[in-house]
Order: structure tokens, then sequence, then C-alpha cells
């Protein structure tokens, strides 16, 4: 057996802001009634968060913890789903943790990580400034914050990006338009194209 590899390995461009593909990252897409306690539970842990609390992240939002090795956490992608993020490695046996604690609620949950791809790009307000220049979202420190999750157009493909704490935003987007999406990125962050509006 072949061992799984990220759509583009690693690849990395440094310009005025810094882009990456960020490896493997598992990933659950799980649809249902948001507001269903077996649902929220599952969701929940299966993302590294604490299920006792009762609540999914509101419209709009991501809950993920970033750390060296993992990215854990729950987003909100529309009023009937979430993204369940998880290490790679362990998205097999999230996903039937999850299936257990859904039990007989009406769901569906399915392992969606290599038909994703996810990329970061860092550099506070020249992060801002990449996806200002590739997505109809208003990108100024006011209007998009941290925590903040959006679905949206990045020119002519289908993404989905956050903002973390230390304003670095993470993309993603389907592994079959994964070179397109850096290449976009990287033309973004081209040096000496900063426009300067943040």
């Amino acid at each position: 057996m072949s061992d799984a590899i990220s759509a583009l390995n690693h690849a990395q461009f440094t310009g005025f802001a810094e882009v990456e593909e960020c490896g493997l990252q598992g990933m659950i897409t799980l649809r249902g009634d948001l507001t269903s306690k077996p649902l929220i539970a599952g969701a929940r842990t299966a993302g590294g968060r604490d299920g006792r609390d009762g609540k999914m992240p509101k419209m709009g939002m991501a809950e993920v913890a970033i750390s060296v090795a993992d990215r854990n956490g729950v987003c909100w992608m529309s009023p009937d789903e979430v993204l369940v993020l998880c290490p790679y490695d362990k998205v097999e046996a999230q996903l039937m943790a999850l299936t257990t604690k859904l039990g007989k609620t009406h769901a569906l949950a399915v392992n969606v990580s290599d038909a994703r791809a996810m990329f970061r790009v860092s550099g506070g307000t020249a992060a801002r400034e990449v996806l200002a220049k590739l997505c109809p979202v208003d990108m100024s420190p006011g209007a998009f914050k941290p925590g903040m999750f959006r679905r949206t157009r990045m020119a002519q493909v289908a993404a989905a990006f956050w903002m973390d704490d230390s304003e670095d935003i993470y993309i993603i987007c389907f592994r079959s338009v994964a070179q397109y999406v850096f290449d976009l990125l990287k033309i973004a962050a081209q040096p000496g194209s900063q426009v300067g509006v943040y």
C-alpha cells in the first residue's frame, strides 16, 4: 500500500505573504439538524472540542485549534452542515466514534479528507490583501476577524477559509483544483504587487 500524500506535497511560495499547502488534513462533512444534541456532541468530540457544552459554531464562524502537529475543530458551512477537522491519521477512528454518537439521529457523516486540499497564507495584513484580491469578501480588520469563516469563490472555483488568532488564513478547496488555487495565491502574493489597502 502506498503512503498518502497531499495534493501538492507541502508546496510553498514566499512573496509579500507566505503561501503553503498544509499537507494531509482530516475532514469530515457532517449534515443534519445542527440543534440535535447527539449531532452536536459527536461533531465537537470528533473535532477535538469539548462536546459537553452543547453548542455548534455560530453562522459564519469556525472553532479551530491550531498546533504544530494538528488542526482540530468545527466550521459552520450552512444551516444544516459543518466541517469537522481532525488529524488525518485519526479521521477514520473519529468518523466511527461520531457515527456511534449519532446513533439513530438522521444525519450524514462522510470522510472527505482526500477530496480536499488546505492552504495557509500568513503575513497579517498581507494575508488579508492576498485574499481580498481573489474573493468577493470584505477582508478589512473590522469586517473579517479571527474565528470568522466564509464559503465563497476564489476566482473561478469554490473555496472556504477562516482566520486564526495570529491572522493566518486557512483555505480549503477541492483537491482537483489545488494547483489552480496555489497558482492564484502565488500570483496574488507576488513581491511588488501590494496594494496597501490594509
